[in-house]
């Protein structure tokens, strides 16, 4: 790619949207969806019914929440919602040692004999799901970094606007 050609793909990210890390972040909101309702149709005694759970259930209203408006954020070059992203993504990692590793090794008493809470594929499933999301949300919180300082480097090169008198 010539100078030229960069220089053009630069401008051009002035008016076109940071499409790629939105959608990325989307992406992840869909994993944490597919997460949030295979753990919670499980039935599995009484194992689910805790404080935990409903401190999930918050986390992932907040989770939808912050991760859509990060994702209009990187749309339009925001650099801020880079560290909430990457914060979110880290989040997400640090989620599979809390229900999904707990259930997995877990067993509850359901008509008077020993189960298991979350099979192995069950467990395999969920893990799946939730670092997909964190690689999603993380690859959006890079790319909006990158864009975001190739952005700010270019708009350092344009002349000043001009006032029109």
């Amino acid at each position: 790619m010539t100078a030229e050609e960069r220089t053009i793909k630069r401008d051009r990210m002035r008016f076109i949207k940071n499409s790629l890390a939105a959608n990325l972040a989307l992406l992840g909101i869909l994993f944490d969806v597919l997460y949030f309702v295979k753990i919670y149709q499980s039935d599995v005694g009484t194992y689910y019914y805790t404080i935990l759970i409903g401190a999930s259930i918050v986390y992932n209203l907040i989770f939808l929440l912050a991760v859509f408006l990060a994702s209009e954020g990187v749309k339009n070059y925001k650099s801020g919602y880079t560290w909430l992203l990457a914060a979110i993504g880290l989040g997400q990692i640090v989620r599979i040692f809390i229900i999904p590793m707990g259930a997995h090794t877990a067993t509850t008493l359901v008509n008077g004999e020993n189960v298991s809470v979350m099979s192995a594929g069950t467990f395999t499933y969920v893990v799946v799901l939730l670092a997909a999301s964190a690689v999603c949300l993380l690859a959006s919180a890079a790319v909006n970094f990158i864009r975001c300082r190739e952005l700010a480097e270019h708009m350092k090169t344009l002349p000043p606007p001009s006032t029109g008198t």
